[in-house]
């Protein structure tokens, strides 16, 4: 390859609206936009840029559809969507899976959770492949993690049965890879015309060698793409591991089209004299030749996180740069602070990713975002006009979005626009439609709010404050989640509609800088013109960190390095240029959580992964090990050299500021902002010289962008940024006359924050696997009454239910609660749940009285009681169930009580004669988690106080819950009219040993009143089966949050058109005696499920937690406490079938099979993860076929599990709907019941034995565990028309898919479910 180093240089991001460009020619630098799709004008916008660059850097015209010359050219480089978009709309290759026998369900089941927790139609993205292949082999694991005798199986090591991993780990080949079958069906995939394979083995990133056989046999027959897991990503976890190399066999095949065809439109040896590179998602540049599906996702967003690096981030001041680039659909958030910061899973267009990717996180709020008023509130997003209809000012008929309300109230001038709009595509932004619409819907809202009517204007502004506070909150989500402080960054704004919301954010947030570049409005193009040529190497390992280990990994990486060399140099990169950074992949052993620790200069990585563990998660365990399962090498070079950007702070710092002189304005023109319209003037920046300063309000515009500077902000102009100084400390003036929907929008999100910020400080300072990674928790805040006003639910079960006890404790303790004070409770006869929830409440005081009260209620995996896991299915009467705290003052004006936390956790429970608990060092720990995650909402409430004054926050904190209840009377009043004829409402259903939930429901159809009344139900079980009323509450609160079918507010206004009647001393409201273990989990789903019943939308769910648990140790015959380990998962199974509606149209649905329902949510183990871990071998993990119910919607189905023990351990089965099967409704048949099966192992002989719902079991070495979960009941009979039902096909108009989560979709996802 000869380059000329002096040609030109182009760089193009190529988007869903436009293609950004630009180019450099010697001292020259020039950008443009153009559309990405004209096929009027050209076939493909990559080319149509090259060519314009070399008509305006050669002043020759040339001819669209000639092949083009690019000796003149020495580096295109390029960010693309056409992975993304291929992804998104599903048009990739065709391909087929490869994976081991017993697990072809696997990535359709992926965790078992559900991505929306009320949706009654569970919708998830599907998988990608056409068709399956089970593989017959297996290999499995003969040493398990938590084996307390620390055995390691190096001894069996034979190199034929037993055989070690790349990570020197010992491997039993259970059954060698049956390459003849596999030959026979990849031949009939062949035939079926597939050309694309991924293939996954379990356990097949460490022993690779079945996979590798594998691929051979794939490439001789000619498939043209073969996609090996262990070459892609050599990681443990099969699901994230799985769907990526799916992701790679569905795209890679469309990028490698995509290439050659771009390609085509270059003369022939382009290669001897050009460099093509394209943007990877990790934010680096490679070959066109190495370019694949997978690295391509974040092609375009990845070059906007490097602009913002390369031009907003000072190595001097070290000041960190949070990447705020809006666009019309969404906007994407990053962070830098001197390092690239990278996700290692995140769920991206929809799939779990597990390739690194740059740390993007994409919000649905952008310009196209669509404006509603629902419910007393105002709602921005998540669904999206896009640019098809787009903005009401479009004038193509779409709906009022942001960009409307930006322009109604002044930052948006039509004259200033280009004119690409209407159906034409030839008129200016209509600002007549946006107007009427506007002005229509002031009409509505004041209607709800006669006595204070607001005008459109102040209506379009609401709007703007509710989109910019939603904005606000994942920037604050991803700084906080690491340990950062939000208001110590400068925002670096970039794309098209930024600057329009940049300063009013940044206020939100009291980030006093905003950072805006020349190239703001194409900085992704721009950042892949400074990027560098990327190359990763990664290597799995497992070794206990020790200092012989590190050095042992290094001199691994030194290898890696030398490989990442080579490749690059083989790209064309400057050998000189190279820089390679060694990470170690390290976590606690026996915790899922991992940190990716960079070579630090000392090479003591151990210290650095304390102080990152520290700063994210508030906690180190010295004692325990710490483990490496990865060794990675970035390396990256430049194919020019370093280029240099000027440092905005520097120049800043020596530019001479002079006041923006008179008459430099194009126009002044009225704004709006909170003080009214005010007068503000507009400028062009390329009229403003540097150094000039723009005092707010005023309107800045170049040829993309509008920069709006706020009242309280100024705008100073440097060589190559905007600089806009905020105000942040000026106090929010709120009246409290009357409601105020925009307020009401505005805190009802602010309490909503600030419940889920305390969530995850729960999160990150719990040290219990059950807090920390299952997510067993939940935290709320409430009033000085106890009514809840905010609540963030990981678990349903969770919803509502410490409103009782919180009003106990305020009863109970009444004026002898003193700041500093903190309550402790577990009891189910006093609001609690189960025992192993745990509730730490802190009343909130200000100006000397209780305002608030904050409370987080937490899983408990060990509490006593006379099984290991205090979860005995034996268990008759509450004592035996472990710890019973009604009341008790953990913390005392500021003084944590040890003398308590003594006698209720280990001497309270012996006086029953039982253990008291097995893990005081966890629970002391988690207890002090809660009161941590509670103190946080303490400071962020009076932050809130500080901020509006406590008169307005009590104010609103009183109505925020009326917008809930709102929601629920609209419906039941819209219910009881549409089904008058049915009132009152009533259901029974029943739990295996023949209890039964009865239930009637009255509905007011004047008011949305409603009675639930439980009359009728069983008295008081003698089992654990019981479940407190709140419980029952939270299930009510559930359904009607599922059937209102809108994002209403988690809070005591759900529950305040409600009566309920739960008889003393039943089933659903038992004595203070009974055991209730199994309550919480099983009899609240059949609550569910008879509630669903009766409001008869749809048919039952599976209707079962299929809850499994094993373990060893505890106390032998002596009373000696004997080391062992304890495991628990929890079973998908079918969904129910139904009607819902969906914008105004029935819409009928079959029912998601192999999925967690109603009142659980759990994530399951991984597979490798399970079998690392624990002694045993997954031998199955499917889906139950045909186990749903028929009907005209069918059922889903449900799930098989089938597990094998390598040595002794206790096996508890907690399970329901083995004798009474999930209902079909309107004629659809019965799901299917549950079946659960103990194989014997007699000699090597199975011997099949059936076991009840409910089973201790004590498993012997080779036993197998089979749990086979019931499916869901079917909806109307088969053969029903939908003109019988009145049903309609669904709308996908304005649907939004985020392009990437990153960290904040993680965190989300957590939030919404619990393992």
């Amino acid at each position: 390859m000869t380059i000329n180093e002096t040609g030109i240089s182009i760089a193009i991001d190529r988007g869903g609206t436009f293609t950004d460009v630009i180019y450099k020619f010697g001292k020259k630098e020039g950008t443009f936009k153009l559309l990405s799709v004209d096929p009027s004008n050209y076939k493909d916008a990559n080319i149509e840029s090259i060519r314009r660059v070399l008509e305006l850097t050669s002043g020759k015209t040339i001819p669209r559809n000639q092949l083009l010359d690019t000796s003149s050219i020495s580096s295109i480089r390029l960010g693309t969507t056409v992975a993304t978009n291929a992804l998104l709309e599903r048009k990739g290759s065709r391909c087929a899976l490869v994976t081991t026998k017993g697990f072809k369900d696997l990535l359709h089941i992926g965790d078992q959770s559900r991505p929306d927790l009320f949706a009654l139609n569970i919708v998830k993205p599907g998988v990608l492949f056409e068709k399956v292949v089970e593989a017959d082999e297996r290999v499995t694991m003969p040493a398990f993690l938590v084996d307390p005798t620390g055995y390691d199986a190096r001894d069996l090591l034979d190199g034929q049965k037993y055989v070690e991993g790349k990570t020197k780990e010992v491997f039993e080949i259970i059954k060698p890879l049956d390459t003849e079958k596999l030959t026979r069906d990849l031949i009939k995939l062949k035939e079926e015309g597939i050309n694309s394979v991924a293939i996954v083995f379990i356990h097949g990133y460490n022993y690779q060698e079945h996979e590798k056989q594998a691929g051979e046999i794939a490439k001789s027959l000619g498939f043209g793409n073969v996609s090996l897991s262990h070459e892609l990503l050599p990681v443990i976890k099969t699901l994230p591991r799985g769907q990526s190399t799916v992701v790679d066999a569905y795209l890679t095949p469309i990028v490698k089209e995509y290439i050659d065809n771009f390609l085509a439109g270059f003369e022939p040896g382009f290669e001897k004299h050009t460099r093509v590179e394209f943007m990877q998602s990790d934010g680096g540049l490679c070959s066109w030749r190495n370019f694949s599906g997978l690295r391509s996702l974040l092609s375009g967003p990845a070059g906007g996180v490097v602009g913002e690096a390369k031009t907003c981030y000072d190595e001097d001041n070290k000041i960190p740069v949070i990447g705020f680039d809006m666009g019309g659909t969404s906007t994407d958030v990053s962070r830098y602070a001197g390092e690239f910061e990278f996700s290692f899973e995140s769920i991206t267009a929809g799939i779990n990713i597990a390739a690194p990717q740059l740390d993007i996180n994409t919000v649905a709020a952008g310009g196209g975002s669509i404006l509603e008023y629902v419910n007393g509130v105002f709602k921005v997003g998540p669904e999206s006009a896009s640019a098809h209809p787009g903005p009401a000012c479009y004038k193509k008929g779409g709906p009022l979005t942001v960009t409307d309300a930006n322009l109604f109230t002044g930052r948006i001038l039509p004259e200033f626009f280009p004119k690409i709009f209407g159906p034409g595509e030839n008129e200016p932004l209509d600002y007549a439609i946006t107007k009427k619409k506007f002005e229509q819907l002031a009409q509505i809202i004041n209607g709800d709010n006669p006595g204070f009517p607001k005008t459109p204007h102040e209506i379009a502004l609401g709007f703007l404050k509710v989109a910019n506070y939603q904005m606000a909150k994942p920037i604050r989500e991803l700084t906080e989640a690491k340990g950062h402080d939000a208001s110590a960054h400068s925002l670096a704004s970039f794309g098209g509609a930024g600057g329009q919301h940049a300063a009013s954010i940044a206020k939100i947030l009291k980030i006093k800088k905003v950072l805006i570049h020349k190239h703001s409005s194409i900085l992704s193009a721009y950042g892949i013109s400074l990027a560098d040529v990327v190359n990763e190497q990664q290597i799995p390992c497992a070794k206990v960190y020790s200092e012989t280990a590190r050095d042992e990994l290094i001199k691994q990486a030194e290898k890696l390095k030398e490989k990442a060399l080579m490749e690059l140099k083989a790209q064309g990169v400057n050998s000189e240029t190279v820089f390679s950074t060694v990470y170690l992949n390290m976590g606690y052993k026996g915790s899922d959580t991992r940190i990716m620790v960079a070579r630090p200069e000392d090479d003591d990585f151990l210290s650095v992964f304390y102080e990152t563990h520290q700063r994210e998660f508030a906690f180190n365990d010295y004692d325990k090990p710490v483990l490496i399962t990865d060794v990675r090498v970035r390396s990256t070079g430049n194919t020019f050299g370093e280029t240099n950007e000027r440092s905005p702070y520097k120049d800043y710092a020596s530019v001479a500021k002079v006041p923006v002189e008179s008459g430099v304005e194009e126009k002044t023109t009225p704004v709006i902002f909170d003080e009214g319209a005010l007068d503000s003037k507009v400028y062009l920046l390329e009229k403003l010289a540097p150094g000039t300063v723009v005092a707010g309000p005023a309107l800045i515009l170049d040829e993309t962008q509008t920069i709006v500077v706020t009242p309280d902000a100024f705008a100073t102009i440097l060589p190559r940024h905007v600089v806009l100084d905020v105000n942040v400390e000026s106090k929010s003036q709120v009246s409290t006359d009357y409601i105020d929907p925009i307020q009401l929008s505005i805190f009802s999100n602010r309490f909503m924050s600030i419940a889920e910020d305390m969530a995850r400080t729960l999160q990150k300072i719990a040290v219990s696997a059950n807090i920390k990674e299952r997510l067993d928790f939940s935290c709320a805040l409430f009033d000085n009454e106890g009514n809840l006003t905010a609540n963030a639910p990981n678990v349903p079960v969770h919803l509502g239910s410490m409103s009782s006890a919180i009003k106990y404790q305020l009863e109970y303790w009444n004026s002898d609660l003193h700041e500093g004070d903190i309550l402790c409770t577990n009891s189910p006869s006093v609001g609690g749940t189960h025992l192993p929830d745990i509730t730490v409440i802190s009343p909130v005081f200000y100006e000397n009285k209780i305002q608030f009260v904050v409370a987080a209620r937490a899983h408990h995996s060990e509490i006593g009681g006379s099984s290991p896991g205090s979860s005995s299915s034996y268990a008759r009467e509450i004592y035996e169930e472990g710890v019973n705290i009604e009341t008790w003052k953990i913390v005392e004006k500021g003084k944590l009580d040890y003398e308590g936390l003594d006698y209720h956790f280990n001497v309270a429970p012996t006086k029953y004669g039982v253990s008291g608990t097995r893990n005081i060092d966890d629970n002391i720990s988690d207890l002090k988690a809660q009161i941590a995650a509670n103190q946080r909402g303490i400071n962020l409430l009076k932050e809130l106080f500080n901020e509006y004054g406590s008169e307005t926050v009590l104010f609103y904190m009183r109505n925020v819950k009326k917008t809930a209840e709102m929601g629920v009377r609209k419906f039941l009043m819209k219910f009881a009219r549409e089904n008058a004829d049915r009132l009152p409402l009533r259901a029974v259903d029943f739990l295996d040993d023949g209890t039964q939930v009865q239930v009637k429901i009255d509905i007011n159809p004047q008011d949305g009143s409603a009675v639930f009344d439980f009359t009728g139900t069983s008295l008081e079980s003698y089992s654990n089966l019981n479940a407190p009323k709140s419980v029952t509450a939270s299930a009510v609160i559930y359904v009607l949050r599922c059937l209102v079918n809108l994002d209403i507010p988690l809070n005591q206004g759900c529950l305040d058109p409600c009566t309920l009647v739960i008889p003393e001393n039943s089933l659903i409201n038992p004595s203070k005696y009974a055991a209730v273990c199994a309550g919480n989990g099983m009899t609240s789903q059949r609550v569910t499920d008879c509630l669903f019943k009766a409001f008869g939308v749809t048919s039952a769910t599976g209707g079962c937690m299929n809850g499994l648990n094993f373990g060893s140790g505890g106390q032998n015959e002596k009373g000696e406490l004997v080391k062992g380990f304890g495991y628990t998962e929890t079973i998908g199974q079918g969904n129910c079938a139904g009607i819902v509606e969906q914008d105004g149209v029935r819409v009928g649905f079959d029912g998601f099979s192999g999925t967690q329902t109603n009142m659980t949510n759990t994530k399951i183990t991984d597979p490798e993860i399970l079998e690392q871990r624990y002694p045993c071998v997954l031998l199955q993990y499917c889906i139950r076929k045909n186990s749903g119910g028929r009907g005209k919607w069918n059922g889903g189905d449900g799930l098989i599990r089938e597990i094998q023990f390598s040595s002794p351990v206790h096996v508890s089965l907690v399970t329901q709907r083995r004798v009474f099967a999930p209902w079909g409704i309107y004629g659809g048949e019965n799901g299917k019941r549950g079946e659960n099966y103990l194989g014997r192992n007699r000699g090597g002989v199975i011997q099949w034995i059936q076991l009840p719902s409910l089973a201790e079991i004590a498993i012997r070495k080779g036993d197998i565990v089979k749990v086979l979960t019931p499916g869901g009941g079917g909806f109307g009979k088969v053969g029903d028309s939908d003109e019988q039902w009145g049903v309609g096909r669904p709308r996908d108009k304005w649907k939004h898919v985020p392009a990437c989560s990153g960290t904040v979709g993680q965190l989300r996802s957590a939030l919404n479910s619990s393992q």
